[in-house]
C-alpha cells in the first residue's frame, strides 16, 4: 500500500468528497481517509436534500459567499456527474403578521447575496401556486433546488477515484505529527505521509484539529430528526415550503422537503445533544414534528409516515446562541487546511469550499492541470424513469432488468449487482440502498432485504458474519442454519 501522498484528506462527506474531486483535476497525489465504511454516512447522507439560493446567509459571510457560488456550480456539477437536480422553488411562509419583518429581512440578504427573482407574495397568490399550504405571506424563490445528497457525494468520490484519488474506507485517523517538512498522519491502517492535510471531519473536526495541535474549536452536535412520507403523497406539494422558524431554534424550522424520488419529508428538528453518534429517534420529536407540519400543510395524516430518520449537524455554536458562527475555511498553519463547522448550507457550498481549498494549495505550489481529466460519471440506469420501449430493450439484452426485486420502488436485480459492484467496494446493505434505493419504499427492506443478502454472497461469496448493516459493529447475522432446500445435511 502506497503511504506517502501529496494531499491527505480527512473526512468523506459531500464537502471531503468535492475537495478530493477538485483535486484529481490536477497531478497532485491525493488520498482520502474515511472512518466509515462508506462515504456519505453521516451529515452528507441525513440531511434535507436542499439546493439553497443563498437567501438565509448573512451577506458577507463564508456561507454566504459559497452558498451563492456553490449554487451557481451544481447544477452543472450534477449533470457531469449524473445526479438527479430540480428547480423547484420555495415558500418561506409566513403565519402571522408579526412574521411579515422575517420574509423582508431574508429578501433583503437575498438581494444583497445577488440571488435571483425573489418576491414576497400574497395569501392569493400562494394560493394559486401551493393550495394546500396555509399562510398569509410567502417569500418566494423560484431558483431553490433539491437534489439527493447521498448520490452527490458517492458521485463525487467515484469520479475522483477514476481520476486518481485514492480512498480508504474503514480508516480512523488516531493521530497527526507535522514537522518542517511533512505530516504523519496516523490511523489504525498504519501511517501515511503527506504535504498537505484537509481536515473535512465534520462532527469530528474538533476533534482531528486537537490532533494537529490546534485547539479553541468546539463541534457541538445539533440532531435533526425527520418523517418520511410514501410517494403517493408527492402531489400535496410542488415546492420546498418552509416557515417562519422559532427564534433561536437552532435551525430553519420544520419544513416539508420534496424529494428527487417523489417522497415528502417533515423535519428536522433542532436538539443539542451530547453524544455525536446519537442518531435515535424519539417519540415525542416525532409527534412535536408531526403536528408543526400540518399547521402548514392540514393534508398530512400520520398513516402516510414510511420511516423516520436522524442527521447531526455540526454547530460551531451552542443552544440559545444568538450570533450566528460562519464556516471555518482556513489554513492554520503551514499545510494544514481547516474545514470546521461546516452546516447548512454546506450541501450547496461543497463545490465552492473545494475550489478555496485547492486555491489555498496553489498559493504554496504550482498545479498542472491533467489533459486526461474526465469530469463525467455515469450513474446506476435508474430503470424505473425509463420510457417502456427502453426498459423492454434493456430486458432483451439483460434479462436482469426484468427481475424486479424491491418492489416498492421497482428496482431490478441489474441495479443491485450494479450497487454492489460499486467502484469504492462498500457493499453494507446501506451502500447498496444508497446507490440504487432497494429497500426504500413503503416496506423499507422487508421483501427485498433477503434477496440482497443472496445476491451479495452470489457475486461475493462472504462469509455469513461478514454481512452488515452498515460497516462493522452492524452484522447482519451470527450464523447459519441447516436448509431444508439442500437437504437436512447441508448448513445454511
Amino acid at each position: 500500500m502506497k503511504r506517502v501522498f501529496e494531499v491527505i484528506i480527512i473526512g468523506g462527506g459531500v464537502v471531503g468528497c468535492a475537495v478530493a474531486r477538485e483535486f484529481s483535476k490536477y497531478r497532485i497525489t491525493t488520498l482520502l481517509l474515511e472512518r466509515e465504511s462508506d462515504v456519505a454516512f453521516g451529515t452528507s447522507g441525513s440531511n434535507s436534500g436542499v439546493a439553497h439560493a443563498g437567501f438565509y446567509m448573512p451577506p458577507g459571510t463564508l456561507k454566504a459567499r459559497t452558498n451563492i457560488e456553490g449554487h451557481r456550480i451544481l447544477p452543472g456539477l450534477c449533470r457531469d456527474l449524473d445526479v438527479p437536480y430540480r428547480e423547484i422553488g420555495k415558500l418561506v411562509v409566513a403565519k402571522e403578521e408579526d412574521e411579515i419583518p422575517y420574509l423582508e429581512k431574508l429578501k433583503k440578504q437575498g438581494d444583497e447575496n445577488g440571488v435571483r427573482d425573489l418576491r414576497i407574495i400574497n395569501d392569493r397568490v400562494m394560493g394559486e401556486i401551493e393550495p394546500n399550504i396555509h399562510g398569509i405571506r410567502a417569500l418566494h424563490s423560484p431558483t431553490s433546488a433539491i437534489l439527493c445528497p447521498f448520490t452527490l457525494t458517492i458521485a463525487l468520490a467515484e469520479n475522483a477515484l477514476t481520476n486518481g484519488v485514492r480512498f480508504l474506507l474503514n480508516t480512523v485517523v488516531t493521530g497527526i505529527q507535522s514537522n518542517e517538512r511533512e505530516f504523519i498522519v496516523r490511523t489504525n491502517r498504519g501511517e501515511f505521509i503527506s504535504d498537505f492535510v484537509i481536515n473535512s471531519a465534520g462532527l469530528y473536526a474538533d476533534k482531528i484539529s486537537e490532533m494537529a495541535g490546534i485547539s479553541g474549536y468546539r463541534i457541538y452536535p445539533c440532531r435533526g430528526e425527520y418523517h418520511i412520507l410514501d410517494r403517493n403523497k408527492s402531489g400535496l406539494i410542488k415546492h420546498l415550503v418552509y416557515p417562519v422558524p422559532p427564534i433561536n431554534s437552532g435551525g430553519l424550522g420544520v419544513h416539508l422537503t420534496p424529494t428527487v424520488h417523489g417522497n415528502i419529508m417533515l423535519g428536522p428538528s433542532a436538539e443539542y445533544i451530547e453524544d455525536k453518534d446519537d442518531e435515535g429517534n424519539s417519540a415525542d420529536t416525532m409527534d412535536s414534528l408531526y403536528k408543526e407540519a400540518i399547521e402548514l400543510l392540514p393534508g398530512i395524516e400520520k398513516r402516510d409516515f414510511i420511516r423516520s430518520f436522524t442527521g447531526i449537524r455540526a454547530k460551531l455554536i451552542s443552544s440559545g446562541s444568538e450570533k450566528p458562527a460562519d464556516f471555518v475555511i482556513k489554513e492554520e498553519f503551514d499545510g494544514f487546511i481547516n474545514l470546521v463547522g461546516i452546516e447548512s448550507p454546506g450541501l450547496t457550498s461543497a463545490p465552492a469550499i473545494a475550489r478555496m481549498v485547492v486555491d489555498i494549495v496553489k498559493r504554496k505550489r504550482d498545479l498542472e492541470i491533467k489533459s486526461d481529466f474526465n469530469p463525467r460519471r455515469k450513474g446506476i440506469i435508474r430503470f424505473s424513469e425509463l420510457p417502456a420501449n427502453k426498459q423492454a430493450t434493456l430486458i432483451q439484452k439483460n434479462p436482469n432488468y426484468g427481475r424486479v426485486v424491491c418492489r416498492c420502488e421497482t428496482i431490478t436485480q441489474q441495479e443491485i449487482i450494479d450497487a454492489i459492484d460499486n467502484p469504492l467496494n462498500a457493499i453494507s446493505l446501506k451502500s447498496i440502498k444508497n446507490r440504487c434505493r432497494a429497500g426504500m419504499g413503503r416496506c423499507q427492506g422487508g421483501f427485498c432485504g433477503p434477496k440482497i443478502v443472496e445476491i451479495i454472497e452470489e457475486m461475493f461469496s462472504p462469509g455469513v458474519r461478514e454481512m452488515t448493516l452498515k460497516g462493522d459493529g452492524s452484522e447482519l447475522f451470527t450464523g447459519r442454519v441447516r436448509d431444508a432446500r439442500e437437504g437436512m445435511g447441508n448448513e445454511r
